[in-house]
């Protein structure tokens, strides 16, 4: 019954309570859920699962990601999940339900935490997620992680961080606190509904509280917003980005992915936006969520980076 549950996105049921929206689940809920799903699983013999593990160190603190590893012989197409949550809340384990698709899809996932504002100030979350995909990379034959077939994923401000991760450069600047040298890239960004402007939450008619709060008082913060935004980072190579947002979002500014759309094109970097007319932030009710999803998978079906 586990395995079937799995292997046909959970019963209608159980899966319409997951997908009601990104923001259904109260901030503590993951306490009751996360148990129950890890079982889920643990028993399916599809998948290792990993709690847990720090990535990095900074200042004393442990920044650490959990891993639900497929047991699929061959190296796996992997998804980096990198929660949302203003940079200031949620835990990583809130997100546990919305990962399940990418397990119907046969992906490995590496579920990312990274410093919130009451850890450390921007840029520290953009720096931490950084270096938790060097962790990936660097870790990928362990995990039987597949090299060319790395997605990173979030929502909100996780969608904002996996722009980051998967578009700055070395030269950016973030990666001080991670050894090595690999090359940090990836085979394609699932964003939904991220900030691509930090600047415009902080000064103008689109400020936003959750990006005062993450910048703090610190007397260079509209440069940092500069360093941290996804749209400054614009050029050609990029990987394929995928994009879906709500017209009507009240949290982060449907023309934020209106223009990141426009200068994808602009530069010729593969990518879509997927438009959710009415929809707020993130909830967008069963059926469009299911029809998002659909839409996920063929978009990586395209650029070949599933195995099934």
């Amino acid at each position: 019954m586990v395995k079937l549950m799995l292997n046909n996105y959970l019963s209608k049921i159980t899966y319409q309570s997951v997908f009601l929206g990104y923001n259904f689940l109260p901030i503590n809920a993951w306490k009751i859920l996360s148990n129950p799903a890890t079982e889920i699983l643990a028993f399916s013999n599809n998948y290792r699962i990993y709690k847990n593990i720090t990535y990095l160190t900074v200042n004393n603190y442990n920044l650490q990601l959990d891993i639900y590893q497929s047991l699929a012989p061959k190296p796996q197409p992997t998804v980096i999940f990198i929660h949302g949550g203003g940079w200031v809340d949620r835990p990583r384990e809130v997100e546990l339900f919305f990962l399940l698709p990418y397990f119907k899809m046969g992906f490995s996932v590496v579920n990312v935490g990274y410093r919130l504002a009451a850890q450390s100030l921007a840029p520290a979350a953009v720096a931490d997620c950084r270096c938790a995909l060097r962790w990936v990379i660097r870790n990928a034959q362990q995990y039987n992680f597949d090299l060319e077939k790395i997605i990173v994923s979030g929502f909100s401000a996780g969608g904002h961080l996996a722009m980051t991760t998967g578009m700055l450069s070395a030269a950016a600047g973030f990666e001080t606190n991670c050894s090595g040298d690999e090359e940090l890239k990836v085979a394609a960004i699932i964003n939904w509904y991220g900030i691509t402007d930090v600047k415009d939450l902080l000064e103008g008619e689109n400020v936003r509280d959750y990006a005062l709060e993450w910048m703090g008082n610190q007397s260079d913060r509209l440069e940092i917003a500069e360093r941290v935004s996804p749209i400054n980072y614009v050029h050609s190579q990029l990987p394929p980005i995928f994009t879906v947002h709500g017209d009507a979002d009240l949290s982060v500014p449907y023309n934020h992915a209106v223009k990141f759309h426009e200068a994808l094109d602009r530069t010729n970097v593969p990518n879509q936006l997927l438009t959710i007319p009415g929809g707020d932030h993130g909830e967008f009710g069963y059926r469009k969520n299911l029809d998002i999803y659909e839409n996920i998978e063929s978009f990586l079906r395209k650029y070949s980076l599933l195995n099934n």
